[in-house]
C-alpha cells in the first residue's frame, strides 16, 4: 500500500478526527507504533469517548509491548461496552502477555481475570476463532493446580473444529504435542494439511518432526511444502535440517545453493544464515577449506556470535 501521512496543525478538529482514523492503519502497516500512539492521544483529547480511537491506542501500545498501557485502554473499552467480544478478547490477551513478562507470583494474580475475559468473549461470540485458540493454549499451559485442564482445552478445540476444520485439527495437534503424544499430534497435523494445506499446517508438522528428532520425515515434509507452495524459504529449511542433523548432505547443499541464487528479502531468513548452513555441511563432509570459505562469507554479512564460534570449530579441524 502506498504510504501517506500528513499532519496539519491548522486542520479543523472535526476533520482531524476522521483523518486520524484513516492514517493510523497506515502507520500500523509501516510499524510506526510510537508515532501512532502520540497522534491517538492528541485525538482522544478532543474525542475522549471515541471507542475506535481508544482501541487503536490499545493496539499501538500492544505492538510496542507496553502491556500496562494496552490493558488500561482495553479495560476502558470493556467498561464502555461489556457486550463486545473483541474488547474482552484484547483485554484478556494483553493481560496474558503481561503475565509472561512479570514474576510467577504476579502472574498468578492475573490468571483469574485472563480466564474470565476470554470466556466472556467466547460466550458473547460463538464464532470467535481467536479467543478459542487463546483458551486452548491457556488451559494447556496452566498447571492443573491453578486451573489448567486438558479436558477444557479439548472442549475449545472441538468448538474450533465446528467453526473451522483446519483450526480444530491444528488445535488438537497442539494439545497432543503439548501433552507429549507425538503420534496423535502427527495425525491431526496431517489432517490439517489434507483439509487446508497452508504453510502453517505444513510448518507445524515439520517442527513436530524436528522436535521428535525425525529429520528425514522433516525433510520429506518440507519437500511436499515446496511442491505445494513453491516458496524459496523451503530450500533454506531443508538445508538447515540437513546441516543440523548431518543427513542428506548433498540435498541440503543443493537446496542452499538454490536459496542463495533465488534469495530476496521476502524469504525471511537472512542470506548469511544460508552461508552458515553451507559451512556446517562442508564441515560434516570434512572439507575445511570450503567450510572456511562459507563461514567467512557469513561473517562478511554479519559478525554474529554463532558464526564466530563455528569458525573456531572449523579452525580446529
Amino acid at each position: 500500500m502506498k504510504y501517506y501521512f500528513l499532519v496539519l496543525l491548522c486542520v479543523p478538529m472535526l476533520l482531524f478526527g476522521q483523518a486520524t482514523k484513516e492514517h493510523i492503519e497506515q502507520l500500523f502497516e509501516s510499524k510506526q507504533y510510537s508515532k501512532a500512539a502520540s497522534i491517538l492521544k492528541t485525538a482522544l483529547d478532543a474525542s475522549p469517548n471515541d471507542r475506535q480511537l481508544i482501541e487503536f491506542l490499545g493496539d499501538a501500545y500492544g505492538y510496542q509491548e507496553k502491556w500496562d498501557e494496552a490493558i488500561e485502554n482495553y479495560e476502558r473499552l470493556v467498561e464502555m461496552d461489556d457486550t463486545n467480544a473483541n474488547y474482552h478478547y484484547k483485554y484478556g490477551g494483553a493481560m496474558g502477555m503481561k503475565a509472561l513478562k512479570v514474576s510467577k507470583f504476579r502472574a498468578l494474580g492475573l490468571i483469574g481475570d485472563i480466564k474470565r475475559s476470554f470466556r466472556r468473549a467466547a460466550e458473547l461470540d460463538p464464532k470467535h476463532i481467536d479467543v478459542r485458540w487463546a483458551l486452548v493454549e491457556l488451559y494447556m499451559q496452566l498447571p492443573g493446580i491453578i486451573g489448567g485442564s486438558f479436558k477444557k482445552s479439548m472442549k475449545y478445540a472441538n468448538e474450533l473444529e465446528n467453526l473451522s476444520k483446519v483450526d480444530g485439527y491444528l488445535a488438537k495437534g497442539y494439545i497432543y504435542e503439548y501433552d507429549d503424544e507425538p503420534e496423535l499430534a502427527e495425525e491431526y497435523y496431517k489432517k490439517a494439511i489434507e483439509v487446508g494445506g497452508s504453510l502453517t499446517c505444513y510448518d507445524k508438522l515439520t517442527k513436530l518432526y524436528e522436535k521428535q528428532d525425525q529429520p528425514l520425515k522433516a525433510i520429506e515434509n518440507l519437500e511436499k511444502t515446496h511442491e505445494k507452495h513453491q516458496r524459496n524459504a523451503m530450500h533454506y529449511q531443508i538445508g538447515k535440517v540437513a546441516a543440523d542433523y548431518n543427513i542428506e548432505l548433498e540435498k541440503g547443499e543443493k537446496c542452499l545453493y538454490l536459496y542463495i541464487t533465488n534469495y530476496t528479502a521476502k524469504d525471511g531468513v537472512p542470506i548469511s544464515w544460508a552461508y552458515y548452513r553451507l559451512a556446517q555441511i562442508f564441515k560434516h563432509k570434512g572439507n575445511k577449506q570450503k567450510a572456511l570459505e562459507w563461514i567467512n562469507k557469513a561473517l562478511g554479512e554479519k559478525e554474529l556470535k554463532p558464526f564466530k564460534k563455528f569458525k573456531e570449530v572449523i579452525m580446529g579441524m
